[in-house]
């Protein structure tokens, strides 16, 4: 049993683990940077440590201040929440040579899945779907051309050690690969200082479906159903939900199962993520493996009345896992309130909340940090906010979330709350009509 888990992370996933290790008795310490000194999961915590200034390299990712943390704080288990340090497998290995668990997997099963190329070679020998493409990284413009020609336009060129959209670029014909060859490699080394890119056939129309699963030391591996993340802007999410609108009982048992194969070919031991593509033809493609707990591991929580902060601890803990798979039991969406002026390109809206009312009742959740007076910084990821609306079908949840998003108020800075109103009054989202694609054409009124 952990007595004392320090928190690697800031915002409303800092606060979440907080207060499911309140329920299980355990003690907490916050880290934060002095840009967060008055962030809710700092007042909550039983313990503070400042680790550094505003910027990310300077608190947040910075390793030796965290670890410092924990040995003043006698903290015998790091959480790192997701994002910054979450799928660091050096820092994994660093806190296990200094007898701290890190509540996730092991720094190798995070290499295993960290570099794309490598993930992509384990899937096909795992027997799991891959999306057609090159065996390797392209090492010349000429390379990228007769492997395009191979496999067939449109193609889609990749980062390697890559995530956010970022070394990514659509290629529709010939005279369009060396440019976004150039293009590609610069964006991944500026991003990730690794300019390693790969080609993939790019899958026309697709849904971004995937599978939260959870694995123990002793080899057993489950699933918890799907969840359909395809309503994106620019690769980054802004809706999720569970179940998939798209989903059959037959493609969800085949996703599960491959999601299974794809988490067992590396003994995967904590909650992670699979995810696919999915074309029209509901034909499924392994995109990557994300080696932590996501964003919107709510809705999963959800349908599934299941606690996946809790299930993570337990298993770093050393405790077995069921195994039993999960189907998921009613409807549940999350929208992502982020501090963006959905106007204005989505640009970012730091600043001062001066008015806050977060909506209540019957089939909603709140996941927050912010309070009306709270400073938003502008060094940070934009999400201030996820609501989350529960009911028994798809259509009963988003009335209930068109309900609380007309309830919460927020001034002195914009947020996507307007956005999301109007996606929820969408006829084609309302009849689950969409792809990956949907906001290309979406026009905010």
């Amino acid at each position: 049993m952990f007595k004392k888990i320090l928190i690697a992370n800031r915002g409303e996933i800092a606060l979440r683990v907080i207060r499911t290790c309140r329920e299980m008795g355990i003690k907490t310490v916050a880290v934060y940077s002095t840009a967060d000194k008055d962030s809710l999961h700092v007042k909550f915590a039983d313990e503070a440590v400042c680790i550094g200034k505003p910027a990310g390299a300077d608190s947040y990712l910075n390793i030796p201040h965290i670890m410092a943390a924990a040995e003043i704080t006698n903290a015998d288990a790091i959480h790192p929440g997701y994002g910054f340090l979450a799928e660091n497998a050096r820092f994994s290995q660093i806190c296990a040579d200094h007898g701290i668990k890190f509540i996730g997997p092991t720094p190798e099963m995070i290499n295993s899945m960290g570099d794309k190329i490598t993930a992509k070679e384990t899937m096909i020998k795992a027997g799991v779907p891959v999306v057609p493409g090159g065996e390797g990284l392209l090492q010349s413009v000429e390379e990228a051309k007769r492997l395009a020609k191979e496999i067939g336009y449109p193609v889609i060129l990749k980062a390697t050690a890559g995530g956010g959209g970022k070394g990514m670029r659509l290629v529709w014909e010939e005279g369009e690969v060396e440019k976004a060859y150039s293009t590609a490699k610069a964006e991944a080394a500026a991003s990730f200082k690794n300019d390693g890119i790969y080609m993939e056939k790019f899958v026309e129309e697709p849904r971004h479906i995937e599978i939260q699963v959870a694995g123990d030391r002793y080899g057993k591996v489950c699933h918890l159903s799907e969840r359909d993340c395809s309503i994106q802007r620019r690769h980054q999410k802004l809706v999720e939900e569970s179940p998939s609108p798209f989903m059959t009982t037959e493609l969800r048992e085949r996703m599960g199962e491959a999601a299974i194969k794809a988490a067992s070919a590396i003994n995967y031991e904590s909650v992670g993520t699979v995810e696919f593509l999915v074309d029209k033809h509901r034909n499924f493609y392994f995109m990557e493996m994300n080696t932590r707990i996501q964003v919107e591991h709510c809705v999963t929580e959800e349908v599934t009345n299941f606690d996946l902060i809790k299930e993570q601890i337990k298993i770093a803990m050393g405790e077995p896992i069921s195994g039993m798979n999960y189907i998921p039991e009613g409807h549940a969406i999350e929208c992502r309130i982020n501090a963006e002026d959905p106007y204005n390109d989505f640009r970012p809206s730091p600043g001062r909340i001066n008015v806050l009312h977060q909506p209540g009742g019957h089939g909603i959740r709140i996941d927050s940090h912010v309070y009306a007076g709270y400073v938003i910084p502008p060094y940070y990821d934009s999400m201030i906010a996820k609501i989350i609306a529960v009911a028994r079908t798809r259509e009963e949840a988003i009335n209930t979330m068109s309900r609380a998003l007309a309830e919460y108020v927020i001034e002195g800075v914009k947020t996507t709350i307007p956005f999301h109103q109007q996606l929820m009054k969408d006829e084609n989202f309302r009849k689950g009509n969409f792809t990956t694609k949907f906001l290309e054409s979406f026009q905010l009124k």
